[in-house]
């Protein structure tokens, strides 16, 4: 039920999924808009429906309207995860109280101070994408929030992306480890010191979509505020091509020519390619999608639960923090006093 083009966009985006994708989809809110809408599409395909009697609108504060409305469809998904009747929720509504529901309903994942949400950039290497984040998350973060994304987006990388030793770097305004603010300069000791991730260094803006690295931390504040310049650049460069190509016959016949490539420059830069942002750290898949997300959008957010589920992305982040949390225990525990050969008094 959320979104702007909710819930209409949000369907067709579902019943292609479970059409092509072999996923079974739960449509969360109001029954009769969605049994509308499974009717204007025509679908072929059966696709439940969990009542909600509430949405939670754009305007209400998260939090607040997580308790006050214990029915809205945000809290009903996430309680459908919760009791293990879903594998995962994609949600175009309002992210705080997508958010918000994931840490009341499912909590956090042990090790995890902060769930973080990650999304997909395009780089200069074609099929190599980077992860940042936290793109809107955390606006406030900790140095060892940070350092528990880089793990969190290190795991994504290594068994959804297939990289073997993804890159790791840390947003910041120059190459230099002295360069940045405190939590900057602090989060770049972190990482240097932590064995789980192939540190590479500073990131600077203009590297970002370079493809030097496979995994880049910030944080949410300044990450959302990269996800939707970088959404708007690639809204502009789609536009400019719309209308800088040829018009008339010739400009038909160059469009025919061009269109394999027009359509792969589309999915290279395009934001609804990629679905939505995957919220890390929560006990359970969550995929944040775009609040103008229409039908491929959805399509591509269901997929990108699919990826997660498929390779168990949340077991093998978990069993990495408590791995570790067993290597911390064992350093701050005080050694085994031997008692000495010498026994006499």
């Amino acid at each position: 039920m959320g979104g702007d083009h909710a819930p209409s966009e949000i369907v067709a985006g579902a019943i292609r999924a479970q059409e092509e994708l072999g996923v079974e989809v739960i449509l969360v809110g109001d029954t009769q808009a969605i049994e509308a809408s499974l009717k204007e599409h025509k679908s072929p395909c059966q696709l439940e429906i969990a009542p909600a009697e509430d949405v939670i609108a754009m305007e209400e504060e998260p939090l607040v309207a997580i308790k006050r409305k214990p029915k809205a469809s945000i809290n009903v998904a996430m309680d459908l995860v919760k009791t293990k009747q879903a594998q995962a929720v994609v949600s175009a509504g309002h992210s705080g109280a997508a958010m918000a529901a994931a840490l009341l309903r499912l909590g956090r994942l042990k090790g995890i101070d902060r769930p973080a949400i990650g999304a997909m950039f395009p780089t200069l290497i074609a099929g190599k994408p980077v992860i940042i984040l936290d793109v809107g998350a955390n606006v406030d973060c900790r140095p060892k929030y940070l350092e528990q994304f880089a793990v969190m987006g290190t795991v994504y990388s290594q068994y959804v992306l297939g990289i073997p030793e993804p890159k790791v770097g840390l947003l910041n305004i120059g190459e230099e480890d002295c360069k940045g603010n405190d939590l900057a300069i602090r989060t770049h000791q972190l990482l240097q010191d932590n064995p789980r991730v192939a540190f590479l260094g500073n990131a600077e803006g203009r590297d970002v979509l370079s493809g030097q690295f496979d995994v880049i931390v910030c944080d949410g504040f300044v990450g959302n505020i990269l996800l939707k310049f970088a959404e708007a650049v690639g809204e502009i460069v789609l536009q400019i091509l719309r209308e800088e190509l040829p018009q008339g016959l010739h400009g038909q016949l160059g469009t025919a020519i061009l269109k394999p490539n027009l359509k792969r420059i589309k999915q290279r830069i395009d934001h609804a390619e990629h679905g939505g942002g995957l919220l890390l750290g929560v006990d359970g898949v969550c995929i944040i999608s775009h609040g103008s997300s229409q039908a491929p959008s959805i399509f591509n957010a269901i997929r990108l639960a699919k990826e997660a589920i498929d390779n168990q992305v949340l077991e093998r982040i978990q069993s990495t923090e408590i791995k570790r949390a067993k290597q911390l225990d064992g350093i701050n525990q005080p050694s085994e006093v031997k008692p000495s050969e010498d026994t006499t008094g």
